[in-house]
Formats: C-alpha cells, sequence, structure tokens
C-alpha cells in the first residue's frame, strides 16, 4: 500500500475537516462524530496498525521526530507517559458531551493544540517516542482492542526501528506490547494495580457511563464527569473484584476485558451508527450482530483458545 500517499491524504482531510468545523460545524460533526470514528475501534480490533500508519497527528509527529528530535523515552519517563495518556482519555472523551459534540470551532482549536503538541513533542524526542508512543490518548484504546491483531500488518512508517521507544511499542512489540507495558508485574494479581491495568478494568464502565450521559452546555461538565468516572469506579470495583478473587491472570482477563469493551460500545453505538448511514433498527440490529461475530472470531484466535507454550521443565512461558 501507498502509506506515503495515504498519509499525505490524512493531512488534507484533516484541513478539510477543521474548515468544515468552523464554516459548517453541524454537518462536519455528524459525519465526524456519528460515521467515522464509530468505525475505529473495529478497525483497532482488526489492527491498530491500520490506523497507526494513517493516522495524521502521528504522521506530523514523525515528520519532527526523524528530523529533530534525538532522545528516546525508556524507563520511569515512558510509564509516567503511557499514564499521562489514559489520564487525557479520561478528560477528552467526556469533553465530547459539554463542548466536542455540539461545539466545531472549540473541537477545531482543540484538534490544532493536539497538532501543535505531538510537532513540538517531536523536536525534542526520536521518532514517535514523545507522543504517538507516550502520551496519545488513544493508545491505551489502540493497546487494549488490538492485543491480538485478526490481520497481520507491519509498520509502514517504522520499517527501520531506532528504538525510539524500546518497550510497549505497538510498531516494534506486536503482540508483547501489553506483556512489555505490564512489565513484571504481568506475572501475579499486581497487574491490576499498574496503571494499564486499572484502565483496562475501567473502561468497560466509562465506556457505559458516556453512553448513559448526554449532550448539554458547558454548564453540565461537572455532572458528566461525575456519571462517566462514577461508572468507571463501579466498574473498577465489580471487575477488579472478580479479578482479583478469581485470581484471573492479565493473559485471560485483558483480551475479556478489551472485548467486553469493544461489545458495550457497539451495543450502545450500534443504533446511532446504523441511523448515521441511513439504516433503521433492523440495521443497528445487524450491526450489533456482525459486532458480536467479528469479536467471536478475534475469541476463537486469540491467547484464550490457544493453550500455553511450556519450556523445558515445565515452566509455563507468558
Amino acid at each position: 500500500m501507498a502509506y506515503p500517499a495515504v498519509q499525505i491524504l490524512g493531512l488534507v482531510l484533516t484541513a478539510v475537516l477543521l474548515g468544515g468545523l468552523v464554516a459548517r460545524p453541524e454537518p462536519t460533526l455528524h459525519v465526524l462524530w456519528d460515521m467515522v470514528i464509530p468505525l475505529l475501534p473495529a478497525v483497532f480490533l482488526i489492527n491498530p496498525m491500520i490506523w497507526r500508519n494513517a493516522c495524521p497527528l502521528a504522521t506530523l509527529n514523525a515528520s519532527t521526530g526523524k528530523r529533530m528530535g534525538t532522545r528516546p523515552l525508556d524507563g520511569s519517563a515512558l510509564r509516567a507517559s503511557w499514564a499521562i495518556g489514559i489520564v487525557l482519555l479520561f478528560v477528552m472523551v467526556p469533553a465530547r458531551r459539554f463542548a466536542f459534540n455540539g461545539n466545531g470551532p472549540v473541537l477545531a482549536a482543540t484538534i490544532v493544540a493536539v497538532a501543535v503538541l505531538a510537532l513540538v513533542a517531536g523536536m525534542f524526542f526520536s521518532r514517535r517516542a514523545g507522543f504517538c508512543n507516550a502520551i496519545c490518548p488513544v493508545l491505551p484504546v489502540e493497546k487494549l482492542y488490538g492485543q491480538h491483531p485478526l490481520v497481520p500488518m507491519g509498520s509502514a512508517r517504522c520499517t527501520a526501528c531506532s528504538l525510539c521507544t524500546p518497550s510497549g511499542c505497538l510498531d516494534l512489540a506486536g503482540e508483547k506490547t501489553l506483556v512489555q507495558t505490564l512489565g513484571p508485574a504481568r506475572r501475579s494479581w499486581r497487574w491490576l494495580a499498574t496503571p494499564f491495568g486499572l484502565f483496562s478494568i475501567a473502561f468497560p464502565g466509562f465506556i457505559v457511563g458516556y453512553f448513559t450521559s448526554e449532550n448539554g452546555p458547558l454548564a453540565t461538565a461537572p455532572a458528566v464527569y461525575l456519571h462517566i468516572l462514577g461508572w468507571s469506579a463501579l466498574s473498577l470495583l465489580v471487575l477488579g473484584a472478580v479479578a482479583l478473587s478469581a485470581r484471573a491472570s492479565s493473559r485471560i482477563a485483558l483480551p475479556l476485558l478489551g472485548v467486553l469493551a469493544l461489545g458495550l460500545y457497539y451495543w450502545f453505538g450500534a443504533p446511532a451508527l446504523a441511523r448515521a448511514y441511513g439504516g433503521g433498527e433492523t440495521a443497528g440490529l445487524l450491526l450489533r450482530v456482525a459486532a458480536g461475530a467479528l469479536i467471536a472470531v478475534w475469541l476463537v484466535r486469540s491467547p484464550l483458545a490457544r493453550p500455553r507454550a511450556t519450556l523445558a521443565g515445565g515452566i509455563t512461558r507468558f
């Protein structure tokens, strides 16, 4: 695939999006939030590299990171940046309800700010270490949904790896990304207490909280955050207690949490997605069935359906 052309097209479409958000906000917001964004979770399940190879923010981050950035990101700084990305996700998604879903210029300004952040990060950190592999708020979702891609696909940006992010990089580690993200904690219940473990357990409730909240003016922001974070906390308590009592390993729990989150997303989101494309209730039901079928195929191909490889002496490989 001619990914350089796709990446340039992504930048062009982003410019068109920004213009539309300012000049024609209502139809532009409809296309973005109702027709495009709801497709991304399924794309991540197939392979997050589809998006990572084309993402316009990644193109901006890499444009300066390849020419100016010299510092790799590793160790405690890398793990702190992953936590920052999770926090940004939990801040920005609820903001859709009182800002981004209905205010085109505000969303346009936010996209420009994030684009500038991606460019600036590339001035200091090598390649995509400063943004795409660090504080990007989409990264934790890519990792959770894209644990075991249905379709193999390599990186079109890092054909010659510079080890800018030597641990937990989706482009470099592939299916080992979560192993490296969790670190040694993956071998015991302590994975539950890692930033990514907490995110994975809270995320199903976060999705329910978002879909059971409503759009409103800026004054509703505290109520929106309280509602969504309340559901996240409930998910954290309930699913965390289940995982802890069952002594569920990260190898078993993370795929289940990933498909639970994705299933909830399409259970709530399928009817609106169908209406956005001109379908009715039947189309919404079919989308739910299609999402369920995609999840079923993913589960069959995930480690849950494969015996764990054993090494000499009976030691189990993770």
